[in-house]
């Protein structure tokens, strides 16, 4: 199962060996600076849109990136699980992440909570 790792200034999304194989990357790693709003979706098939993009989807579980209008998205999740889902700024790889997690009010969400930047510092 995919987990949320802090590591310095960034957030990491490890994957297991299997994630790793179907998704074709091993990690997504993202600055905090780069995270504008971070919740919690009880229902984790909410957390999805556009197509795939590559990785795969079945029924109950979706692993890999996903194509729409506004980018893309890079989810790792499934059935009967909430997902932590994070909405991100322009400058990151992907538009939004999200991960299924067994207890997505752990200490990971809170300090993402605590730690990203609230509004984006203007370019000079």
């Amino acid at each position: 199962m995919a987990r949320l790792i802090e590591e310095a200034e960034d957030l990491v999304l490890r994957l297991s060996l299997w994630e790793q194989l179907l998704a074709r990357r091993r990690e997504v790693r993202v600055p905090f600076a780069d995270v504008k709003d971070v919740r919690i979706e009880p229902d984790w098939w909410r957390s999805l849109r556009g197509l795939p993009g590559g990785g795969r989807c079945r029924p109950g579980r979706c692993l890999g990136e996903r194509l729409h209008r506004h980018g893309r998205d890079f989810v790792a999740v499934r059935a009967n699980a909430p997902a932590v889902v994070m909405d991100l700024w322009p400058s990151a790889p992907f538009a939004r992440l999200a991960v299924t997690m067994p207890d997505p009010v752990n200490e990971t969400v809170r300090t993402i909570q605590q730690r990203r930047v609230r509004e984006r510092p203007k370019s000079a």
